[in-house]
């Protein structure tokens, strides 16, 4: 019996505003694309109408949320942090996120957005969401591509990065639909 394809979800939490958000994102994308097995969803928060965070209809980021079986964060540090709105959508579902996986991918300058992912991973720890120990982080990132979008070197470490993070990800994942599928998670 073939096992139906894990969803990961990718929350875009940058801005649209520049160009290093996007360039980051589609240079993750791009890689995580040929990952078998794997069925990507993009959530882009700054094309996000979140309203109340309680749509209904079926394409509501809740219902997104729920139909994930993890998730993959890209995000800029911002002054210390995350960027607001990627709290906004956050907070616009709860149940939803709970018994899955969450793996981050941070920009910026110096500290690559780790601090970033740091505040994340305790806002995810209370949504009951376990993140993988194994992050990307992109140091200076505004220097790291050309115009074009293209790598300016190569990102062989940052790329190594990503396959380690992935693999991870994927085994929680799994593990946790299986958990799930047995027994629903009591939060």
């Amino acid at each position: 019996m073939q096992q139906e394809n894990l969803r990961i979800t990718v929350v875009l939490g940058g801005n649209l505003n520049g160009r290093t958000g996007p360039v980051v994102s589609n240079w993750f994308l791009d890689r995580a694309a040929s990952r078998e097995g794997v069925t990507l969803d993009v959530l882009d928060v700054a094309g996000l109408d979140l309203g109340d965070g309680h749509g209904t209809s079926s394409d509501s980021f809740p219902s997104r949320i729920a139909a994930a079986d993890g998730f993959v964060v890209v995000t800029p540090e911002y002054n210390h942090g995350y960027p607001g709105p990627l709290k906004s959508a956050i907070d616009a579902a709860r149940k939803e996120w709970f018994a899955k996986p969450v793996a981050f991918v941070s920009y910026g300058g110096m500290s690559g957005g780790l601090r970033a992912v740091e505040q994340l991973r305790s806002v995810f720890a209370e949504l009951h969401v376990t993140s993988v120990r194994t992050s990307v982080s992109l140091h200076n990132a505004q220097r790291m591509f050309g115009p074009e979008g293209a790598p300016v070197a190569e990102l062989r470490g940052a790329e190594d990065a990503v396959e380690e993070m992935l693999d991870q990800l994927v085994w929680w994942a799994l593990s946790l639909r299986e958990a799930r599928a047995r027994r629903p998670f009591p939060g």
